[in-house]
């Protein structure tokens, strides 16, 4: 079993009808699915990889060996403990925020980013049409959504990950179980090392690496805007003892003013009881998911101070 792999190219061609089928059911059935033919260019997916791995090498790869979780896996492979590490994950991650410094020391590295982000949150844009025409939503429906109102944009940021290889695997998380906060996440994962599972129908499925593919998932927000029809899907990585696996995790999310409800195109207008989640603003939700972010997430929505 493996995840859905949708040919984006084909949205504007005669198989144009099928192709959303075949988002629908990636949306619907899985949480995940993968594009291939996005439009973003292979020459410059193979600048983000060759940059990032740079980057990664000359910025970040000291700092992860003197690291809590490398440290105390020493520890623990001294003692030959059988112990687990169940508090952190064995992951080296930096942001890319329009608030934040970015790593300076790698030629190439903020340009190629920046020009790959740019792509990126056109490419989420375009998906997010796709959902919309899919749920029978106006056109702009879900960025409207996320927009908080006309003084406000929808957040787009990214996490630069990598794994390294790691002594002994079954004692530590790459990164532990959760589902993610936010709207729609776009992730151009490592073409060789795998890690990444989804749980469907209670079992782990790994995500298969597919070169210069962009791995979709949908967050809590659709979820809860899409009244339980676009579900987000529990996920993590694995350690593994080869290879460095990189993955570079970008998020398209409301605004932190902006108030999520299920649209109400996808309420019942005569049994408002199949509404099954509350009206709150994100910047809220975000504040418990802080806390509970690899905690069961149905008490998470109910959590928030409703509005």
């Amino acid at each position: 079993m493996s995840i859905p792999v949708v040919d984006f190219s084909k949205l504007n061609g005669d198989e144009r009808a099928k192709t959303m089928a075949e988002i629908a059911n990636g949306c619907e059935e899985w949480g995940f699915f993968q594009l291939v033919n996005h439009g973003i260019s292979e020459e410059l997916l193979e600048r983000v990889k060759k940059v990032c791995n740079e980057c990664y090498k000359q910025e970040r790869e000291e700092k992860f060996k003197n690291s809590a979780p490398v440290k105390l896996m020493d520890e623990l492979v001294k003692k030959k403990s059988s112990e687990k590490l169940e508090n952190m994950d064995w992951e080296d991650v930096f942001n890319l925020f329009d608030d934040c410094e970015w790593p300076s020391n790698t030629p190439g590295f903020k340009e190629t980013m920046a020009e790959f982000l740019a792509e990126l949150k056109i490419l989420a844009e375009k998906v997010m049409e796709v959902m919309d025409e899919n749920l029978g939503l106006p056109k702009g429906y879900i960025k409207k959504a996320f927009s908080g109102g006309e003084a406000n944009s929808p957040f787009f940021g990214t996490k630069v990950c990598h794994y390294p290889p790691c002594p002994d695997p079954e004692l530590v998380n790459g990164l532990r179980a959760h589902t993610d906060a936010g709207g729609v996440i776009l992730l151009f994962q490592d073409d060789i090392v795998g890690g990444l599972q989804i749980l469907k129908d209670r079992k782990w499925i790994d995500v298969q690496p597919i070169p210069n593919a962009i791995v979709i998932n949908t967050g809590d927000q659709i979820e809860v805007l899409t009244n339980g029809r676009y579900k987000s899907v529990w996920h993590r990585i694995l350690a593994t003892t080869d290879g460095n696996r990189r993955s570079i995790a970008s998020f398209y999310n409301p605004s932190l003013q902006a108030t999520i409800a299920p649209a109400p195109q996808l309420v019942d207008k005569v049994n408002r009881k199949n509404q099954t989640y509350p009206k709150f603003v994100f910047g809220d939700y975000m504040l418990v998911y802080a806390t509970q972010k690899f905690s069961p997430k149905e008490p998470r929505f109910h959590a928030v101070k409703a509005v």
